[in-house]
């Protein structure tokens, strides 16, 4: 089956209907336990950030969701059905999409390399060899980046020459056009400057204007709140807890995500300057 084929079948979800939903998830790691019964539902056409400090265990439910680690306990279901993961590409099989900090892509190839990195469509068969539709690739990666307002000269270029907004965008554009459902974007605004940042939250909206389930992880509650629509806050592997956007505000968010209880004892500490 070709690219253009798999794109063309992919059913748009219908928004407001559970893509994700995860139930007291628990992962060990001998006798580590990063994740202690996290639960999380993601609806399509929803945007859920997920907010927590280094070792608060993001990481480890990205990397579960994503068919990277099995979980030990807790139940995962896709679309209201139980799932066993045993690899990434059983969750890509799902519809389910991880946009990783790295991203993935090779600077010295192509923007269209990069676009279709292993699942170039093949223009005809000699044996053993296959053969690049390179036009038809170039064709699609202009296009697709077209209509997320990124005018790409000559898809020929490489991807390292693009800033980082733009190869977060190639990366996230790539994953939808293969039939992502859920999108998991790892820290997609992580040492961007504030134009490339808008770039990449303005696609975000987009996307979830189109039905997408997305998972936005990120240290800076600003550019969560700019674009969530629920907010889960973890802390040494548990929940704290789900809000929706009308229940808590910025600097409540900013609070609980840095820890009522650490920030209280720095206050004592400064003589309640804090």
């Amino acid at each position: 089956m070709t690219a253009t084929a798999i794109h063309a079948e992919a059913a748009a979800p219908q928004p407001g209907r559970p893509l994700i939903e995860v139930q007291d998830i628990v992962k060990h790691f001998g006798p580590v336990i990063a994740l202690a019964g996290v639960s999380l539902t993601l609806d399509a056409g929803e945007v859920h950030c997920l907010l927590g400090d280094n070792g608060a265990g993001k990481s480890t439910l990205i990397k579960t969701l994503a068919g990277v680690f099995r979980p030990t306990s807790g139940e995962y279901r896709v679309e209201g059905e139980p799932v066993f993961f045993g690899s990434p590409r059983d969750a890509l099989d799902r519809g389910i999409a991880t946009v990783y900090q790295d991203l993935a892509m090779i600077p010295l190839l192509s923007v269209t390399r990069n676009f279709f990195l292993g699942r170039e469509p093949v223009k005809w068969r000699l044996g053993p060899f296959s053969f690049i539709d390179m036009e038809h690739a170039d064709r699609i990666a202009r296009e697709e980046m077209r209509q997320i307002g990124i005018n790409v000269r000559d898809p020929q270029q490489h991807v390292g020459t693009l800033s980082g907004g733009e190869r977060q965008c190639v990366a996230i554009a790539r994953a939808v056009h293969f039939g992502a459902k859920v999108l998991i974007l790892d820290e997609p605004t992580s040492a961007l400057g504030v134009a490339q940042t808008s770039m990449v939250l303005k696609f975000v909206r987009q996307l979830r204007q189109k039905g997408l389930g997305i998972i936005f992880i990120t240290h800076n509650v600003r550019h969560a709140y700019a674009v969530g629509d629920r907010f889960t806050i973890l802390n040494r592997g548990r929940t704290l807890g789900t809000f929706k956007k009308a229940e808590i505000t910025l600097d409540r968010l900013q609070t609980m995500m840095a820890g009522d209880k650490e920030l209280q004892v720095l206050d004592e500490e400064l003589g309640g300057t804090v």
